[in-house]
Order: structure tokens, then sequence, then C-alpha cells
């Protein structure tokens, strides 16, 4: 059986107030309270927050017109203090979630960000970022198979990072 990312097309869309009701069942799914926290209240409202400033951009991810997780990327560089500042201009950081636990462990995590990964290059990124807990071996691993390599381990605004990267191909790796 072919694995998502060899398949599946997907689609990225601004988190709305609509979606809230959504974002909250899903911040409440034990797959997601294991490594967002167990306070899916206090999770909506950094999400809230990032839907209302420039930092981040909060998204929906969308597959077959259905939504199947929550994309988010942002700026380190725009964020005072942000410990990923140490990063080349032109870095972006990024970090998903996917809704469905039915849909975890079929290649979509890593189909997901290598797409994304795609139109932020073609936008001008220069680096992508992505820090998951160092327990979060799924999440690794998706990292590593959308093409991420490991650069060192951190402590991040939540905790503990095993930090990961992905440049933007060169104009040589084209050719």
């Amino acid at each position: 059986m072919p694995m998502a990312e060899d398949r599946v097309r997907y689609h990225f869309r601004d988190a709305g107030r609509e979606d809230v009701p959504l974002l909250l069942e899903w911040l409440a799914r034990p797959h997601i309270t294991e490594w967002w926290g167990d306070d899916p209240d206090a999770s909506l409202a950094e999400i809230r927050d990032a839907m209302a400033g420039v930092e981040t951009t909060p998204l929906i991810v969308e597959m077959e017109g259905r939504p199947v997780a929550y994309l988010q990327s942002y700026d380190p560089h725009l964020e005072a203090g942000h410990p990923y500042q140490d990063q080349p201009v032109g870095t972006l950081g990024m970090d998903v979630s996917i809704g469905p636990a039915e849909l975890l462990g079929k290649g979509h995590g890593s189909a997901i960000i290598r797409q994304y990964a795609e139109e932020l290059f073609r936008r001008g990124a220069r680096r992508i970022v992505i820090d998951p807990d160092p327990a979060n071996r799924r999440a690794i691993r998706a990292y590593e198979k959308a093409g991420f390599r490991f650069l060192d381990r951190r402590t991040a605004i939540y905790g503990p990072a095993f930090f990961m990267a992905l440049d933007a191909p060169q104009e040589t790796d084209l050719t």
C-alpha cells in the first residue's frame, strides 16, 4: 500500500475563529496532550494569540477537503529573545500536529512537512527548523523522512528540543 506522501496533496489555509472548536477537540486528544501539555484551553489560547499576531502563521491542513492537522510556521527573528535567532536570516520554524489519531503512522506528517517546506522555499525561506521533544521518536522519524537533519540538542521555549533543520535546495541541486 502506498504511503501518504506518494499520493496525497494537502491544502493549507489560515486557521480562523471557525476552527477553534475543532482545535480544542484536537488539543484534548491524548496523542496531542502528550506533547502540547494537558491543558487544551491554555494551548488554544496560544494558538489564538498566534492568529492575532504577525510572528506566527497558524494553518489548518486539509486533505480532500477534510481538516487533518494543525501547522504553524514562525520567524524566530520577529520574536524578541527567541532562542533560534542564532539561525541565519531567512530561517523559519515549523510545528505540526496530526488531529485524527487514525492518521498517525501513515506518512502524513512527513508528507505535510515536505509539501509545506517546498512552499516556504518557493517563497524565499533559506532554512526551516523544527524542534520536537527528544522523546518524541515518531515526530523525529517523520522529520528525518521529510529531509530534516539533526543539528543539536537545545532547551526551547517549551523544554528540551531535538533541534533539526532543512535547508533550501541550492540552484545546483536542481540541475
